[in-house]
């Protein structure tokens, strides 16, 4: 049965760490917010300058490695997907994400910091319904050996992610599952980044993972985990696959009633599937918890309009 309500967090939490490509430290407070208020992430720079951006599709500037966040002025964040996946995860509708650097901090490189920091102050249920973003009709994006199509649903939100990497720590790899609190906290919220030893100095020369360590990433050689912790899950890598595509389909601006299936996806496939989705007024319709009725249409809908950026953005 959908949550009737909308929620929030009780009060303030905050978490500190660094991020996985810039290495800067960052701190992080989320804050509770007003219904139909949506995620909002605010930067606060040292000059005491301030941003907001809406956590939404038609935000993202950039899909590699990561999902970026930002607008017209410039990026805001980066590395957005994991606390996006912890709030959509355990069914946080509104909340004011403040950064003081550019990165979300990465953490362990799972979503359970940020799962634990909202469980520290726990979930208020507001008076407002809910609204969910109900699939009418199957979208798809195929990228190469890459595909993804969300599909209608009866109820709740299904996922089926498929992963195959040509290492045979990896190899091919598959999660199914259908997206609650509790299947969240217990199938893929400690699941975390990966990445391949051989790619670090190609990554260290772009930029790109400058804070990542033993302790925030799940690192491969071509024959062994280097993790001293070892494996979390069997098939951890799928798993994380899966929290980032929750994290990066919960910038719909509201929970999906639907299926997503992905096969060799990623934060850019992802990005692209949801796109799709939006920008075609007869594949979704607005509905509120308990009522099959239609609520607003495409063009009516306030944050569901036309997106800035295209399917391709990276």
């Amino acid at each position: 049965m959908r949550a009737a309500r909308q929620t929030t967090l009780r009060d303030q939490v905050s978490v500190s760490g660094i991020g996985v490509h810039s290495g800067l430290p960052v701190n992080l407070t989320i804050n509770p917010a007003d219904a139909d208020s949506g995620i909002v992430f605010s930067r606060i720079d040292p000059d005491g300058g301030e941003r907001e951006v809406r956590a939404d599709f038609r935000s993202v500037t950039a899909t590699e490695l990561a999902t970026v966040l930002g607008d017209e002025s410039g990026v805001l964040c980066s590395t957005a997907e994991h606390i996006l996946a912890a709030l959509r995860g355990l069914g946080v509708d509104n909340a004011f994400v403040e950064i003081d650097g550019p990165e979300v901090p990465i953490m362990d490189g799972s979503a359970a910091p940020f799962v634990a920091a909202i469980d520290q102050v726990g979930i208020r249920t507001l008076s407002e319904a809910r609204r969910y973003i109900k699939v009418l009709k199957p979208v798809s994006v195929a990228k190469g050996d890459s595909f993804g199509e969300l599909r209608p649903a009866d109820s709740g939100f299904h996922l089926d992610i498929e992963i195959n990497f040509d290492s045979a720590l990896i190899g091919r790899q598959s999660i199914v599952l259908d997206l609650t609190a509790d299947t969240f906290r217990r199938e893929l919220s400690r699941a975390r980044t990966f990445g391949f030893m051989k790619d670090v100095s190609a990554l260290w020369s772009a930029g790109k993972a400058l804070g990542a360590s033993f302790e925030n990433t799940l690192v491969l050689s071509d024959n062994r985990i280097l993790n001293n912790e070892g494996l979390r899950y069997p098939d951890e890598f799928v798993r994380h696959k899966a929290l980032d595509a929750v994290g990066d389909l919960a910038l719909a601006g509201a929970p999906l009633i639907g299926a997503y299936r992905s096969v060799r996806g990623g934060h850019r496939l992802n990005h692209a599937v949801l796109v799709a989705l939006m920008s075609d007024p007869s594949a979704y319709t607005i509905v509120e918890a308990g009522e099959a009725r239609r609520v607003r249409g495409h063009a009516e809908a306030p944050g569901l309009v036309a997106p800035v950026y295209g399917p391709d953005v990276s």
